[in-house]
């Protein structure tokens, strides 16, 4: 029987602005002065380089940063070391903006959560199910929930910099469920990374994925979770 719900963070119950949105938002805080041609080139290189967390991977990671990328989720200091440097790969017109950019995605107005994230997340919480929040993440996320009105829907969170391991390792799922109080078998993991999220069950947690799509592309994924906790 389920009895708690651990979800992922980006992709799953939130999901990050685009590019081109996010690049503009901090050229225009910045005051630089730059036509739509050179925002729309400048983004694409952000893109091709996977600059923005929560965004696409990086396209072809360049091997000097292969060591700092895996290992990206494991401090606060290597998040921001490794995103910053491949901002900086994107031929910025001005060298601060790497850091700048990257404040910005950690700005709860960089973040939308999707269509059906509160209804999902208050359904459980009426029902008296108990949820964690288990991220790869490298930098404290409370604030985006609390900022979107669901921070009082979520009773504990698991992030990867602040215990020093990231998913799949399956020690992150575990610090979760005791934070819930419950053995694994007792709880659902509910992620979009076939791989990350799919360590729970070496713990012998049930997984729901759902697909890392465009919002417009599913509005209604997180109900099935609902279903997924009645069945069980």
């Amino acid at each position: 029987m389920i009895k708690g719900v651990m979800f992922d963070f980006s992709g799953t119950l939130f999901h990050i602005e685009s590019v081109p949105q996010w690049l503009e938002a901090v050229v225009s805080e910045a005051g630089l002065d730059m036509s739509e041609g050179e925002l729309a080139a400048c983004a694409g290189r952000l893109t091709e380089a996977g600059a923005l967390p929560g965004g696409p991977p990086p396209r072809a990671l360049p091997a000097h940063l292969d060591t700092l990328w895996r290992e990206r989720d494991l401090s606060a200091e290597r998040h921001r070391a490794a995103y910053t440097a491949l901002a900086r790969e994107a031929s910025l017109p001005s060298v601060e903006l790497a850091d700048a950019l990257y404040d910005r995605h950690r700005t709860p107005a960089a973040w939308r959560p999707y269509p059906d994230t509160e209804a999902t997340l208050r359904a459980l919480h009426e029902r008296g199910v108990p949820v964690a929040v288990v991220s790869n993440i490298g930098w404290d996320l409370r604030p985006v929930f609390r900022d979107h009105g669901v921070h009082g829907l979520v009773d504990t969170y698991a992030l990867s910099f602040e215990h020093g391991v990231q998913k799949p390792d399956p020690e992150l799922f575990q610090v979760a469920c005791d934070k819930l109080g419950l053995p694994p078998g007792e709880v659902l993991m509910v992620g979009d990374d076939r791989v990350a999220d799919v360590g729970a069950a070496a713990l012998g947690c049930q997984v729901h994925l759902v697909d890392h799509k465009p919002v417009e592309c599913r509005p209604n994924a997180l109900r099935a979770v609902l279903e997924v906790v009645r069945e069980r």
